[in-house]
């Protein structure tokens, strides 16, 4: 205050006759209004409250650079990324919709030219195993609402927005500045109408103006934006397993080599000098000839060194088993028969069928965005006829694996003798007794809904017995003949 007061005096003292101007007393209102985020709203984080589980930028682009080099040079790296790869697709996968108009735009799009997804799929599901995310950049005509997909290299990727309310859904990718500092900024699609996300959301994912992209990514964690490697945690065990057998060719290298020593009996140093100026090593069949003043020896070395096949073996089974692949899967089938092959598949199996849910996931969601453009009914609420035909959409798989069918039709068939038996006696219902025959129907590929079946079957019964009964009335079958009235006891007697 005492330095505005001098200010004021100051004033007043370099003009006497100055006023100050009169205050004009006016209300108080509370600013109203909403403003637009920022173009660079992305760009910032809060203090607290943001738990980061993504990798550091350099991680995740080093990361990036040594899976495809592992995947390149390293054999076992490439193995661990093909072989899941060639269970998951080297049968096809078909999408499906209950309905024919979406199904031909779904055809459509798969056999499309540039799409050709029976050749491109393969290629994108091994890149999402590598780098643990994909990124398809979508290219829409607006007047036929046909739909192309383009591709973009994850280590182009600079940010992966997500929603400030949600932090495991992104909303938004912006890509790393180009030669010109430009950053193109990709609005992530999402099956939703646009009112699902809150006000702030909206206005935010309007700011991503460059085009519409799927994003999809793997091994990653609830609040992460980014996905992983599936053979990151490998990584160093794989290259340290390149260097062992790198260094036991070395070895083997070395116990093949030796050396000839040549002893001369008498000589002097200037002799033995001489000598060694006109020795060289003799060639294979060769005849060499001294006299009993001089004696050739071949020496090899002799290393000491035991036998390395346990330390390989190890070092192979700690990078498989991370990935959960047996050893017989790599060529180790030193102790494996066939009982213990297959138990010892069932948990690769098992994550390989994990995998493929997702594979499933990612197609469903494509079909489920080409079927909207296909309808003109992108980010908007669809009618419920059209939201029931969306939900249909499915990817359908063959068998990764042939089963043996033997033990599950031997079960089958001890499973139907059982639920007989208790129907027979009255302790079970028809019901109860289909679903525990369909249990084991699963196994061998067959899905019973057993109140279905059971109506469909009644039904196929009566329509099957009336034509074989044509002509002739349907009567009761007789009961059981009644129990023979007892002997009185003279009767008894005399018999």
């Amino acid at each position: 205050m005492s330095t505005i007061w001098s200010s004021l005096k100051g004033l007043f003292a370099a003009n006497p006759s100055a006023e100050p101007e009169k205050v004009v007393e006016k209300p108080l209102r509370e600013a109203a209004g909403a403003n637009a985020p920022d173009a660079d709203e992305d760009q910032w984080r809060r203090l607290t409250g943001d738990a980061q589980r993504d990798l550091a930028p350099m991680t995740q682009d080093r990361m990036l650079k040594l899976a495809e080099y592992m995947w390149q040079t390293n054999v076992l790296a490439n193995r661990l990324i093909e072989v899941p790869l060639a269970y998951l697709l080297a049968s096809g996968v078909k999408l499906r919709i209950d309905d024919d108009d979406a199904q031909a735009a779904i055809d459509a799009h798969w056999h499309d030219g540039l799409n050709a997804w029976d050749i491109k799929l393969t290629k994108r599901a091994r890149e999402l195993s590598m780098f643990g995310e994909q990124l398809w950049p979508i290219f829409r005509n607006d007047a036929t609402g046909f739909v192309r997909l383009g591709y973009l290299d994850p280590a182009l990727i600079g940010t992966v927005v997500t929603d400030p309310d949600n932090r495991e859904q992104p909303i938004g990718i912006v890509i790393k500045p180009d030669k010109r500092g430009v950053k193109r900024r990709y609005r992530v699609i999402v099956n939703v109408p646009e009112t699902a996300f809150t006000k702030e959301t909206q206005e935010l994912r309007k700011t991503f103006d460059t085009g519409d992209c799927f994003y999809f990514k793997v091994n990653d964690l609830a609040s992460a934006s980014r996905g992983r490697s599936d053979i990151l945690a490998q990584m160093d065990w794989l290259d340290a397993y390149d260097q062992f057998l790198f260094g036991e060719l070395d070895r083997a290298s070395f116990l093949r080599a030796f050396v000839w020593d040549v002893t001369v009996t008498g000589a002097n140093k200037d002799e033995v000098e001489a000598r060694a100026r006109k020795i060289s090593a003799p060639k294979p069949g060769s005849v060499r000839v001294h006299n009993e003043a001089e004696k050739w020896d071949a020496i090899a070395p002799e290393l000491q060194a035991a036998d390395s096949s346990a330390g390989a073996r190890l070092f192979r089974n700690h990078c498989l088993g991370g990935s959960t692949f047996p050893e017989h899967w790599f060529g180790g089938a030193e102790n494996v028969n066939r009982a213990t092959g297959q138990s010892m598949s069932e948990p690769t199996e098992k994550v390989l069928a994990l995998r493929q849910t997702y594979l499933g996931y990612m197609l469903a969601e494509t079909a489920r965005y080409v079927v909207r453009a296909h309808w003109s009914l992108l980010d908007e609420e669809l009618p419920k006829d059209k939201a029931k035909i969306l939900a249909s959409v499915r990817a359908e798989w063959p068998e990764m694996t042939a089963k043996d069918t033997t033990k599950y039709a031997a079960a089958l068939q001890q499973a139907v003798v059982a639920v007989l038996g208790l129907l027979d006696a009255g302790l079970i219902t028809n019901e109860t007794a289909l679903r525990l025959v369909g249990t084991l129907a699963e196994q061998l590929g067959v899905e019973i809904d057993a109140a279905v079946e059971i109506e469909k079957a009644q039904k196929e019964l009566a329509d099957r017995g009336g034509k074989e009964l044509e002509g002739i009335p349907l009567t009761k079958q007789p009961s059981a003949a009644p129990a023979p009235a007892p002997i009185p006891g003279d009767q008894l007697a005399d018999a």
